[in-house]
């Protein structure tokens, strides 16, 4: 029986997390849903979206990558989207954004 207090091993992931305001989750997740970054040709190999338990007018996003140089094009990408109103309709505010990686990763 495997031991579930056992450090996981796993291969090292570069995350881009995004923090924003939104005026509606729908209108959000369907401009989301469009990709206009083009998510798995721009190398993100999985991605979670999470919303605050008090804050339905939340999002904050994992978007996880192979590499740093990919983290860093998605999130010059991203910068060029947040721009335009049409791409990003339900955006309220300033994304906040950074780039971290995994340093351990833990089941107790």
């Amino acid at each position: 029986m495997p031991n579930p207090h056992l450090h996981m091993e796993l291969e090292m992931t570069t995350t881009l997390r995004i923090e924003h305001a939104i005026s509606d989750y729908d209108t959000w997740k369907t401009a989301f849903d469009r990709d206009p970054a083009n998510r798995k040709q721009s190398g993100v190999r999985r991605y979670s979206i999470y919303r605050p338990v008090d804050d339905p007018e939340y999002v904050m996003l994992d978007l996880d990558f192979d590499t740093m140089s990919e983290a860093e094009a998605m999130l010059t990408r991203l910068h060029e989207i947040w721009q335009s109103p049409a791409a990003a309709p339900a955006l309220a505010g300033t994304p906040q954004t950074r780039i971290i990686e995994t340093v351990e990763t833990t089941e107790v």
